[in-house]
């Protein structure tokens, strides 16, 4: 087909815009051949007739399909030129905010100018392992490619990052840096990245400057070596350096700076430490000033001087070099500013004690003569003399420039070897990747030696890309076995040969500098008599004698030729290098020039093999002449080709990854596109030409399968054929006339440029034809079906109307009958009505009225009845009034009397009184009676006082009654005038009557009136009251309405109530979950470095090569929570270091892992922290317990004192017990040294120092005796308020001891007890001589803790038993009180009871009484029973030991004795029937048990033979059997031994699912069954009484079940690893590009880089494999006999890493967001949640995990245009980020024409409405996550002694007991 008949009506095309640079238009009329003009119609809609170039007639390009815009690779464009390129990335970097493009082999990078959050580590987790085409373009995807090939193909790798200044290139490197540091698994040298990123402060303060493009432009390039080791880990890096822009030193052009340092330096010119430099002022000096742009705008260079210090001390860099990098910079700037005087024209001088230079010598520490003096001289040497000759200014003045260059050159270049020491590797290097860091193409307005040789640099970099990209086509092709022809492209050959061949410009311009007089100008003549008009790549300006023109790859370059040769010859006088070398206070300096006799030619390597640092300096000559100077003599630009024919040599040596970065504006504003810069840039980093490469063959590929899946359409039936390859054949003969623009390959078909958007053309024409054959026949039948469902409509209405009519009819005529029947009775009702009313009338009148009559004579009567009433009571007062008058007349006459009488009586006695004859009469004989009378006299007055208050009483209470009298007498008085008023007004009351009367005629006149008011009023009143009512009814409503609201509002409140409890009950179970999931990270990080450890220590054994003989103690295995044997552990570990530093001096130590060292220590200190956290949160809670304990308890006043003296006891005995310990090591100590047979023999002095200590132990013992009973007893009550309960653990030994100890009375006794111990606790006697093998000293100092401890649970004893007898005695008394009460209340109650009730009380309370004492009895009988049952183990394990202690006994006794001896008669015990479920093993088989259950036990056997959790059913009857010996050790070894082996198998056979499965399960059942026979209430709920009997008796096993659970967790996160490694393969293909639903999705064209196909292969998984792998994990899981709820935590945690995997693909693919993989998702999550269903899993929280990839499926399908779609959005994705939706919005992309894409201010508004939502910023999933496990309780119902043992597991060595 030929290309023009693609230019039909309606078709899109590019033409060309100053302003766009390319503008979309359409064709309005087909293009006919011929047609100098097309007529266009822009997108804005204005037409336009576009005139074809006349001599080319060359059509402009056509517009890509709208499917292919925004395709990761360029390459899959179906028209490949210039505008395609550009629309592309603009639409991916402006739309979608994507910044990475492919072309080709090619990584375009946008700069964004804004932090974007795709560098995270779950990215580069994400990009990991995956093929580059798999997964969205990223600088990682590169990364991962180089290092991916490195390993694979043992190759080196180079990144090549290119591109302007400014354009990103520098980040792209450091990212790449970052992902190796990450990927490699070099934890320990990651700091290598973190280096190299502190370098860039220093070296872009002194290799960056500013420019008129850019203000941080790097005015060199660099590569930088990552070095890997052969496991391919970073172990160190190198840089390189090439081109320092030297001139810049010396002279800036408008607008421009000198390097960045310079500045640094003069902005921090105030410090302190920079005062000796002399600084000012930028504008001050000459190098600094020339440009006129000393400050760059938002840079602070002072802050900048700060980070670059900074950066050199992290680099090793010390402060007194500092300091001299410092003065040698502040050197050149003084330099600078030295003048010359001319004094004729061939010779200068310098002014004398010139300031500058008189600085400069200061600084550099030289002398002024001899620098002033070759600053304006030169040594010239001939064969048999030297000359020393004067220069000219201008010589002078570029004799001194080149000296600034030269000292700034060769400080650069040390320190960048310093910056290399610091990134230097000691370990070898294996192979490395390259990162080459290098300037893009340059034009400036003027363009000098700089820009030549960059854009030289840039001539070679694009000829090796060129040919890469030719190479790898040219493969493609003949991989594919299709005929080819050379692909004509463009070779840069020509320009190269132009700039670097002979008689090129390089070598005219080296031939030009050795000339005497050359000159730029003779330079310019001879390029243009050499090139001009003989090579089309060179022109000469018109205007212009002094320039010339070079057509490179990218565009025309002008150079100036001025400056050309002075910068090529870079001219250093050697008398100055000599000066400066000689400078002796200033030691940094000579150090710059030191290694130029040593460095190497550019064309030879070092010894190494590494590429040498490129050196841009030209060497001074050499004191003696000869080869050296013959070196020195090199040229620049010669320099300059050597290195960078070494940097092409290290390129094609290794594998190429190609970045180009792209500035996408000037302005650093962020996602703005300029399109004329970036269409520059594209055209100078080769991405064009890539293009152009690409175009020129065939540049689309399909495979076969790919084909025929996208264009199945375009065929028919007969077409289609078995043979893939061979129906694409037939179809493509039909569809594509022309054989040359398609090739078949092996797999795939090559398409020509164009031919996929023909093929495109035609499936579209096909599917819009047969889009509108089927709109035809929906319409059609749409409106057939219309037109009958209205034609039936129109029948039922009519139906309906006509039967409405006869409805109406027959109403009209029942209502007509109605109303004659209504309107007779209505009549009869009124008449009714009236005569009701009249009669109601009459009656009430005739009522009214005879109740009037009525109560006239009611009252009347009532009135004479009061009437009498009241003079009743007139006539009593007046009768008593009367006598009340005739009585106190008669009082008062008495009164007077009796004065009268009184004062008669009075008289007399006055008279004898006066008579003295009477008066001594009276007093003869009475002296005596003087004093009697006078106390008369005193009584009498006493008596007098107390009648005189009491008349005053009398006298108060007369008067009050006086007052009462007085107040009646006026209260009768006035009665009396009431009732005088009284008959008056009965008078008047008479008259009043018979004015009522008359007034009753004119009543009676009025009550007509009223009552026809009152009847309107009643009228009135029930129009109000109706009103009333209806305000009633409307308040009642409104009642009504307010309860509703308040039960509204109650019920609102009630509901927020339970929501707020159920949110906290929700926080609370994440916080739950989240302690959870630390505590299981961290055991999982414990459990990672204890395999490190082993790790380690098995290379450690391997690496020692013959290890050294000797016995070495191995560690305590004494559990933690028995404090007997805290103090042993420690001995044992303080006797084990001096053997073990003795053993090993010499052995080969091992590399020591420092990171993991430091890591461990720093876990170390973090649980010490949490340790010491704990012990004082203990600590202060015991305090608490003490306090409370003893404010409850009444203490005696000396307890006081009794502390005080119980604590000196304490401190004394601890400082002896200090000591003793302190004798035992020295002793321990003496005997390990030495190992000779006789120092242990009696006699020795170990055996002497020995006896000695054990005489003084037990002397020490006697006198401590009677200290520790008391102190022990105070101890142990205190010990009591804090731990009331023993420790089950506690030793069998002194509970069996304990009633011989009590019994024990005098020292003596225990004296004995102690030796009789000791003797026990010893072998035999023979071993006494052999201390220090079976440790008879240890077992001396056991004896003495023993016999303490023996005493110590003797004084407990006796307290508890004291303290017991006390409690019951108290409660005996208690309840004794209590039932004299009961009886009491009892007898007093039944005494008022009557006596039938008071008997049968009486029994009642009797049979009360007897049935409480008779469930009193039976509850002591139950505990006598567990008594009985105790003691018979008890005795049984007892006769068991007497019975094998008598056996041994015997086989000690010789055959004489035991004839002797009388035959003692043998008890047979009787076998029991019944099994006890416990099987009995030896101590010397534990390791045989361990290896048969554990180490080699085949799951699948056990699994489909066996009982689910029979080997820890074993396990635990085993232990049960130690618990019922009451022997500790075996338990704890059994438990150890146990938990090693399985820890030993998984470390095995970790990565097999059924072995981790089957351990779980196992581990699981084995805690279960130690908390389900633990005894403890909370599990024992569900056991039979059966298994309550079999429970542990003896031993508390709660710790060993912390560690078996932290062993499961260990084992379940080990188990979540193995399903993740074989699930991870599965789930991309598998959810993602299997097309389960087949042709749902079609396939898009794609680039070079094809992805992998969705079409599923014989090697491709795909859902069904996810499925079956499913179900193989829940059948292996189900039968081990895995507890439900832990299978649901794994199915939970499986479909967590599904989906989670799944829609982090999904976010990171474009080609996966489409419509229809959103289709293929749903179908695919529902067929895991119908999964869900078939094995009753719906309620194991998975299918909430796969929340998040149903909301990106459904957010794929939903509309996304209108506002009402983002509010559907956002409300619908609520388990989705934000982040993540506005990511799968961007990456949306059409398969087909009939989907849209989503428009850039949806995204806006979907981004506006969900700026509140707080959630994680985070892109991706974590795929990593292991949701926290929990073990719930689940018992078991399976009785111990009903399992058997198989005999396929070879325990015969076991029995059943």
């Amino acid at each position: 087909m030929a290309a023009s008949e693609l230019y039909t009506k309606y078709a899109r095309v590019w033409i060309p815009d100053p302003e766009e640079v390319w503008k979309s238009a359409e064709l309005l009329k087909d293009y006919k051949p011929g047609d100098k003009v097309l007529q266009l119609r822009l997108e804005e809609g204005k037409d336009l007739e576009y005139c074809l170039d006349p001599k080319t007639k060359e059509l402009p390009p056509l517009r890509n399909p709208d499917i292919l815009v925004g395709e990761n690779d360029l390459t899959a464009l179906s028209y490949l030129h210039e505008p395609a390129v550009l629309h592309n990335l603009k639409v991916r970097f402006i739309d979608s905010k994507l910044i990475y493009t492919y072309c080709g082999i090619v990584l375009v990078a946008i700069n964004p100018y804004e932090q974007l959050p795709i560098y995270g580590e779950d990215i580069i987790n994400a990009y990991s392992g995956q093929n580059m085409g798999d997964m969205d373009p990223h600088i990682f995807a590169v990364a991962e490619e180089a290092y991916k090939q490195m390993a694979r193909d043992e190759r080196n790798q180079s990144i090549i990052v290119s591109g302007e200044s400014g354009a990103g290139k520098t980040v792209s490197a450091k990212y790449a840096m970052r992902y190796f540091a990450t990927v490699s698994g070099s934890a320990s040298e990651a700091n290598v990245e973190e280096k190299v990123l502190a370098s860039n402060p220093i070296m872009e303060s002194i290799g960056n400057a500013k420019t008129t493009r850019n203000d941080n432009s790097s005015r060199f390039g660099k590569y930088i070596e990552i070095g890997f080791d052969k496991r391919y880990r970073i172990i160190g890096a190198n840089m390189r350096t090439y081109l320092l822009e030297k001139s810049r030193v010396v002279f800036q052009a408008e607008e421009e700076r000198n390097y960045h340092i310079f500045y640094q330096l003069c902005a921090s010119a105030a410090l302190p430490e920079f005062k000796t430099l002399r600084l000012g002022n930028a504008n001050y000096f000459h190098y600094t000033k020339q440009g006129g742009s000393p400050v760059i705008d938002g840079v602070d260079d002072a802050k900048e001087m700060v980070n670059t210090r900074q950066a050199c001390t992290l680099l090793g860099i010390s402060d007194s070099y500092q300091m001299g990098i410092f003065r040698i910079l502040a050197g050149i700037l003084h330099l600078g500013n030295v003048e010359f005087v001319s004094r004729d024209s061939d010779s200068c001088t310098v002014p004398p004690k010139h300031e500058p230079l008189t600085i400069f010598c200061d600084l550099m520490g030289v002398e002024y003569e001899e620098m002033a003096h070759w600053l304006c001289h030169r040594k010239l040497a001939t064969a048999t003399e030297t000359y020393i000759k004067p220069i000219s200014k201008l010589h002078a003045i570029n004799a001194r420039d080149a000296l600034a260059k030269h000292i700034y050159a060769n400080l650069f270049n040390w320190i960048v070897d310093h910056v290399n020491k610091a990134l230097h590797a000691t370990v070898k290097q294996h192979s490395f990747i390259g990162v080459l860091d290098i300037y893009g193409f340059e034009t400036f307005e003027i363009n000098s030696f700089e820009q030549f040789c960059i854009n030289y640099a840039n001539e070679k970099l694009q000829q090796q890309f060129n040919m890469h990209v030719f190479k790898l086509e040219q493969e493609e092709y003949m991989k594919e076995q299709i005929p080819w022809t050379l692909i004509d492209f463009y070779d840069n050959q020509p320009c190269i040969n132009l700039i670097e061949a002979k008689m090129g410009v390089l070598d005219l311009l080296d031939e030009e500098c050795k000339m005497p007089k050359g000159s730029d100008d003779s330079w310019a003549q001879k390029l243009y008599n050499t090139h001009l008009n003989k090579c089309a790549l060179f022109e000469k300006p018109r205007l212009s004698n002094k320039a010339f023109i070079i057509k490179h790859f990218a565009d025309k370059v002008e150079y100036q030729c001025e400056g050309f040769l002075e910068k090529n010859k870079d001219t250093v006088y050697e008398e100055q290098i000599k000066v400066l070398k000689s400078s002796k206070k200033f030691k940094l300096l000579p150090e710059l020039f030191q290694d130029e006799e040593k460095v190497l030619s550019p064309t030879s390597a070092t010894p190494s093999g590494r590429v040498p640092l490129s050196r841009t300096a030209v060497k001074p000559a050499k004191a003696r002449p000869g080869q050296a100077s013959k070196e020195h003599k090199k040229t620049v630009g010669h320099q300059f080709r050597n290195s960078l024919h070494l940097l092409m040599e290290t390129l094609n040596a290794t594998t190429p990854h190609y970045v180009r970065c792209i500035k996408p504006n000037d302005f650093k504003f962020p996602f703005t596109f300029d399109e004329k810069r970036a269409v520059q840039q594209l055209r100078a980093c080769g991405v064009l030409e890539t293009i152009r490469i690409s175009a020129a063959g065939f540049p689309s590929r399909w495979t076969y399968q790919e084909f025929f899946s996208r264009y199945r359409v375009l065929m028919k039936q007969r077409d289609v054929l078995g043979d893939r390859k061979q129906t694409c054949k037939n179809v493509l003969e039909k569809l594509i006339q022309d054989k040359d623009k398609y090739q078949f390959g092996k797999t795939k078909i090559f398409f020509r440029a164009g031919q996929v958007a023909y093929l495109e053309k035609i499936r579209a024409d096909k599917l819009r034809a047969a889009c509108i054959r089927i709109q035809k026949t929906i319409r059609g039948w749409l409106m057939r079906k219309k037109y009958m469902r209205m034609r039936k409509a129109a029948v039922t209405i009519q139906r309906h109307v006509r039967g409405y009519q006869a409805r109406c009819y027959a109403k009209f005529l029942r209502r007509t009958r109605a109303a004659i029947t209504i309107q007779k009775f209505q009549r009869m009702y009124v008449v009714r009505k009236r005569y009701q009313r009249m009669r109601a009338t009459t009656i009430a009148l005739q009522a009214l009225l005879r109740g009037y009559m009525v109560r006239n004579k009611y009252q009347m009567m009532l009135r004479e009845h009061k009437t009498v009433i009241i003079q009743k009571h007139v006539r009593g007062w007046l009768a008593r009034l009367h006598y009340c008058r005739i009585l106190k007349a008669i009082v008062y006459l008495q009164c007077c009397y009796r004065r009268m009488m009184a004062k008669r009586e009075l008289k007399k006695l006055k008279i004898e009184a006066r008579s003295v004859e009477r008066y001594k009469k009276l007093h003869i004989g009475l002296e005596n009676k003087i004093m009697q009378l006078q106390r008369k006299i005193d009584e009498q007055n006493k008596e007098y006082k107390s009648l005189l208050e009491k008349m005053s009483n009398l006298e108060i209470t007369y008067s009050t009654e006086t007052e009462k009298l007085r107040n009646d007498v006026e209260r009768l008085r006035m009665s009396e005038e009431e009732a005088k008023n009284a008959t008056n007004r009965v008078i008047s009351l008479q008259e009043e009557i018979a004015k009522l009367r008359k007034e009753l005629h004119q009543t009676q006149s009025e009550k007509k009136t009223i009552e026809e008011w009152a009847d309107k009023y009643k009228h009135d009143t029930e129009q109000l009251v109706s009103e009333l009512k209806e305000q009633n009814t409307l308040l009642k409503t409104e009642k009504e309405d307010l309860n509703r609201r308040i039960h509204d509002q109650a019920r609102e409140i009630t509901e927020s109530m339970e929501r707020k409890l159920v949110e906290e009950t929700k926080q609370l179970e994440l916080d739950l979950n989240d302690e959870r999931l630390r505590y299981q990270n961290l055991l999982n990080e414990f459990s990672r470095l204890e395999e490190r450890y082993d790790d380690l220590k098995d290379e450690m054994n391997l690496m020692v090569s013959i290890p050294k003989p000797g016995h070495k103690r191995t560690d305590s295995t004494h559990s933690s929570n028995e404090s007997e044997y805290t103090f042993s552990s420690e001995i044992t570990e303080a006797e084990d270091l001096p053997v073990r530093m003795e053993q090993e001096p010499s052995e080969k130590k091992a590399p020591l892992d420092m990171s993991l060292f430091l890591k461990l220590q720093k876990r170390v200190t973090e649980l010490e922290q949490e340790k010491q956290s704990l012990q004082d949160e203990l600590d202060r809670k015991e305090e608490q317990a003490l306090r409370a304990k003893a404010k409850e308890e009444e203490r005696p006043p000396m307890r006081g004192a009794e502390l005080e003296y119980e604590s000196l006891k304490r401190q004394e005995l601890e400082s002896e017990n200090k000591k003793l310990k302190n004798e035992l090591n020295e002793l321990q100590k003496a005997l390990t040294e030495t190992r000779a047979p006789e120092v242990t023999a009696p006699g020795a002095p170990a055996y002497r120092v020995l006896l000695d200590q054990l005489t003084s132990v037990s002397e020490e013992l006697e006198v401590r005796k009677e200290e520790v009973l008391i102190l022990r007893s105070q101890l142990v009550s205190q010990k009591e308020a804090i731990q009331p309960k023993e420790d089950k653990n506690t030793m069998t030994d002194a509970t069996l001891l304990l009633e011989d100890v009590q019994k024990m009375k005098d020292k003596g006794e225990i004296a004995q007890a102690y030796i009789g111990l000791k003797e026990t606790n010893r072998q035999s006697p023979q071993d006494y001589h052999m201390l220090n093998e079976d440790g008879e000293l240890w077992l001396a100092y056991e004896g003495l803790k023993q016999a303490n401890r023996l005493l110590e649970s003797q004084l407990q004893s006796q307290k508890k038993s004291h303290e017991n007898e006390l409690e019951s005695l108290r409660g005996e008394i208690q309840s004794l009180k209590e039932e004299n009460n009961r009886q009491q209340q009892l007898l007093a109650q039944n005494l008022q009871l009557p006596p039938e009730a008071r008997i049968e009380a009486s029994l009642q309370h009797e049979i009360t009484r007897l049935t409480n004492e008779n469930l009193d009895l039976m509850e002591q009988l139950e505990k006598q029973d567990k008594t009985v049952r105790k003691l018979k183990k008890q005795l049984k394990v007892f006769a068991k030991k007497i019975g094998e202690l008598e056996v041994g006994q015997m086989e000690n006794i010789s055959p004489g004795q035991i004839i002797d001896e009388p035959i003692r008669p043998v008890n047979i015990p009787r076998k029991e029937k019944d099994f006890q479920g416990m099987l009995e093993y030896k101590r010397e088989d534990e390791q045989k048990l361990v290896k048969n259950l554990i180490l080699e036990l085949k799951p699948r056997g056990v699994a489909v033979n066996l009982i689910p959790g029979l080997p820890a059913y074993i396990l635990f009857m085993c232990v049960r059997h130690a618990d019922y010996l009451n022997d500790d050790q075996k338990v704890r070894s059994l438990l150890t031994s146990t938990i090693n082996g399985i820890k030993k198998v998984l470390k095995k056979r970790g990565d097999d699912f059924e072995t981790v499965s089957f351990w779980l399960s196992n581990t699981c059942r084995f805690l279960h069954c130690l908390k389900q026979y633990s005894g403890e209430e909370g599990f024992m709920k569900h056991n039979t009484p059966r298994q309550n009997e079999h429970c542990l008796t003896n031993f508390d096993l709660a710790e060993y079940r912390q560690v078996l659970s932290d062993l499961a967790i260990q084992i379940y996160q080990q188990l979540v690893r193995v399903l993740e490694n074989i699930l991870q393969p599965m789930i991309v293909s598998g959810m993602l590009e299997h097309e389960t639903i087949q042709g749902v999705s079609g396939v898009k064209p794609t680039g070079l880089r094809k992805r992998t196909s969705s079409i599923a292969d014989e090697g491709t998984y795909t859902l069904d494999s996810i499925i079956r792998q499913l179900n193989s994990f829940h059948s292996v899981m189900c039968q081990h006999g895995m507890d439900p709820e832990l299978i649901k935590q794994v199915v939970k945690q499986m479909f967590y890493i599904i989906g989670a995997v799944t829609l982090n693909n999904l976010l990171l693919r474009k080609d996966m967001c489409s419509w229809s993989k959103g289709m293929q998702i749903r179908y695919n999550v529902s067929q895991l949640e119908e999964w869900l269903r078939d094995k009753n899993l719906m309620n194991s929280g998975a299918k909430e995990t796969l929340e998040p990839l149903i909301q990106a499926a459904q957010l794929l399908q939903v509309k996304k245009k209108t506002d009402e779609d983002a509010e559907a959005i956002c409300s619908m994705c609520n388990a989705l980020t934000t982040a993540q939706i506005v990511k799968v919005l961007n990456l949306y992309t059409p398969v087909n024409e009939f989907e849209e894409r989503v428009l850039v201010s949806f995204i806006r508004t979907i981004q506006v409405r969900l700026r509140d939502r707080k959630d994680s910023p985070q892109l991706l999933m974590d795929a990593k996550h292991i949701f926290p496990v929990t073990f719930p309780f689940n018992p078991s119902s399976l009785a111990l002694e009903t399992i058997q043992i198989p005999a396929s597991l070879g325990l015969g060595f076991i029995s059943r007991v």
